[in-house]
């Protein structure tokens, strides 16, 4: 089970832990701190590795381990400045919770991933991306500080001109130098909640990138994919395209959402019924291109409107698969890892395609110039063989997998697509990290 309010407490507690994707579970200490003080307090007289667990919905075992960290009562905000926008908070804020408070007031986030119920200090350690990478990076290039609780306990604040190795090491490193426990963040503003949204039907994948490439000057663009379309319509897509509507009404939705009430029986998701959702969802739009306006909020977050939908998935859970692809290689490299899923019949509801822009500077973080693809495939047997063939596939073409959603990879796998791993272990090293960081997807790829 993951975090629940039930479970918060100021000692340590005994539970059954997961990600997001419930595979892997694992029994952990859960100590949730109610103050900064008792948190570093904890983390000074500590002897065990440790790490922090926000919302949960890293969707593997990057947040899992022994001893855990929650961090949901650190969740103040401390500063705003009105005219800026930069605003100061503590790590367990959670970005559902502070676009509650800024986007009446016309302020938003300058990137957000494909949910809301994630903490800010999880959105820095994951170094979270969003529709607009092509245009706007990552999450981490709108943090202008944050303060980290290091292993003795001590605070140190770190940015791109203080301690700048450890700011790099810290946006992307996954929780493994420290406990971020502040940070200041640069809002950007906007006229209404609304977007404006073009929706663009392509055969095949030919034609999504075609349309990627043509729209590159959207703000927003994300599609989806029927990743198991063959032959002719290999690929065959949603493509949609937003930009925040330039006036309108400044307001968060209260609809009542829709909820999972218990893991769905196994065989409810099968090559079938994933086929036939798959081909509804594509012909469900008739137009080659449509235009509405939307609200922000079924725009960012289409899977919030459904509480727990992981239980979707079943008892066993599921394994969200998300790699990247450098743009070089997009067309033969997406084309052979889609027709290998296809031939498969392994389905997914959930198949994502984005345009990633350039790199930044953090040692871990995972978009690089190229093609992302995400995909869900319940937790079934041979699913783990088929996983390491894709592996291999996107690690010839030059990509590597999101450690953010990743719950088995290989060390190997690990430091030949993630080059500058020996530099994060020198700088967790200088900063007394190693030993008191650590996760049950730290110590599997090597980072010890």
């Amino acid at each position: 089970m993951s975090l629940s309010k039930q479970t918060r407490q100021s000692t340590a507690m005994l539970t059954r832990l997961s990600g997001w994707g419930r595979y892997p579970q694992y029994q952990s200490n859960i100590f949730t701190p109610i103050s900064l003080t008792t948190c570093q307090s904890h983390l000074a007289t500590h002897t065990m590795p440790l790490i922090a667990h926000g919302m949960g919905r890293s969707y593997g075992d990057s947040a899992l381990a022994e001893y855990v960290i929650n961090t949901q009562e650190l969740d103040c905000l401390l500063d705003f400045d009105t005219h800026s926008g930069q605003l100061t908070c503590h790590a367990g804020v959670s970005l559902a919770a502070l676009l509650a408070v800024f986007v009446p007031k016309g302020w938003f986030l300058p990137v957000t991933p494909g949910t809301q119920f994630v903490s800010i200090g999880g959105a820095i350690a994951s170094d979270v991306h969003g529709k607009n990478h092509h245009q706007h990076g990552c999450f981490s290039e709108y943090i202008v500080s944050l303060e980290l609780l290091l292993g003795d306990g001590s605070r140190l604040r770190c940015s791109r001109s203080e301690h700048p190795e450890l700011f790099h090491a810290t946006c992307g490193g996954m929780g493994l130098t420290g406990l971020i426990i502040n940070a200041t963040l640069q809002l950007t503003a906007i006229h209404s909640a609304y977007i404006n949204q073009i929706t663009y039907k392509a055969a095949n994948l030919e034609e999504v990138l075609a349309l990627f490439a043509e729209h590159h000057a959207a703000t927003y663009s994300v599609a989806w994919i029927d990743c198991l379309a063959n032959n002719e319509a290999l690929g065959r897509s949603l493509l949609m395209l937003g930009e925040h509507a330039p006036e309108g009404e400044l307001h968060t939705r209260h609809r009542s959402k829709l909820s999972i009430p218990m893991e769905m029986p196994k065989q409810l998701l099968n090559h079938y019924s994933i086929r036939a959702f798959n081909t509804f969802y594509y012909q469900r739009i008739r137009q080659q291109q449509s235009t509405q306006c939307i609200h922000y909020e079924p725009f960012f977050y289409p899977l919030d409107g459904i509480l727990h939908w992981n239980r979707l998935y079943g008892r066993n859970g599921f394994i969200q698969y998300q790699f990247v692809i450098p743009q070089a290689a997009g067309m033969e490299g997406l084309r052979t890892i889609l027709k290998r899923i296809a031939r498969s019949g392994r389905g997914s509801f959930l198949a994502v395609l984005k345009a990633f822009g350039k790199a930044n500077a953090n040692l871990l973080s995972f978009p690089i110039e190229g093609y992302t693809l995400a995909l869900d495939f319940k937790l079934a047997p041979g699913l783990l063989e088929l996983l390491h063939e894709l592996d291999a596939m996107v690690l010839d073409f030059g990509g590597r997998l999101y450690l953010a959603k990743d719950a088995r990879m290989h060390e190997t796998t690990f430091k030949r697509s993630y080059p500058q791993w020996e530099r994060f272990q020198a700088v967790r090293e200088q900063y007394g990290a190693i030993g008191h960081f650590a996760s049950l997807q730290s110590q599997r790829l090597g980072l010890n």
